[in-house]
C-alpha cells in the first residue's frame, strides 16, 4: 500500500489482464440498463463499422477502475475519486478482447497535514497493445502517519 508521500511524479504501475466475456457485456446491459444495439443486437451490429458487436465504454471503465483496485497501491489510504477528465475511448473492445491498466503519475498535490490528491494519466489497452481507452483521474490520498503518531 502506498501513501501520498510515497508516489513521485513519472511512476507507472501496470495491472494484470482481464478478458471481457459474453456475460460481462450482458450483464452489464442489464445492470445499466443501456441496451444501445451496438451492445446486444448481433445483427444491427453487422452493419455498423465494428462488423460486430462491442463493449460499452462504461463497461470498459468499470472494469478498468476494478483492474487498478487489484493492484492494491492504495488498499487502506485512498479517500476518494476526486474526478475523471478526458476520457475518450480510442479502440473498440470486443468479447473475447483482454485490457490491462497503466497508471502514471502526473501530478501530485498536497491537501494538508493528512492527504494529498494523486493525478494519474491511465491508458487502457488490449491484448494487442492498442489504447482503448485513456483518461485522467485524481484520487483523494492520505499522507503517512508521522512516526510515534499511531494515525
Amino acid at each position: 500500500m502506498k501513501y501520498f508521500d510515497d508516489f513521485a511524479t513519472g511512476d507507472a504501475f501496470t495491472s494484470r489482464g482481464r478478458t471481457v466475456t459474453e456475460a460481462d457485456i450482458v450483464n452489464f446491459a442489464g445492470l445499466s440498463g443501456d441496451f444501445f444495439p451496438l451492445h446486444v443486437d448481433e445483427e444491427f451490429a453487422k452493419n455498423t463499422p465494428f462488423g460486430r458487436r462491442v463493449a460499452h465504454g462504461a463497461l470498459v471503465f468499470s472494469i478498468a477502475t476494478g483492474l487498478s483496485t487489484q493492484m492494491s497501491l492504495l488498499t487502506d489510504s485512498l479517500i476518494a475519486l476526486y474526478s475523471v477528465e478526458k476520457m475518450r475511448f480510442t479502440n473498440p473492445v470486443f468479447a473475447g478482447d483482454t485490457i490491462r491498466v497503466t497508471r502514471k503519475v502526473t501530478d501530485l498535490l498536497p491537501r494538508g497535514a493528512d492527504r494529498g490528491v494523486v493525478t494519474f494519466s491511465v491508458t487502457v489497452r488490449n491484448q494487442r497493445e492498442e489504447p482503448v481507452a485513456v483518461f485522467s483521474d485524481r484520487l483523494i490520498v492520505k499522507r503517512r502517519p508521522a512516526a510515534g503518531t499511531g494515525v
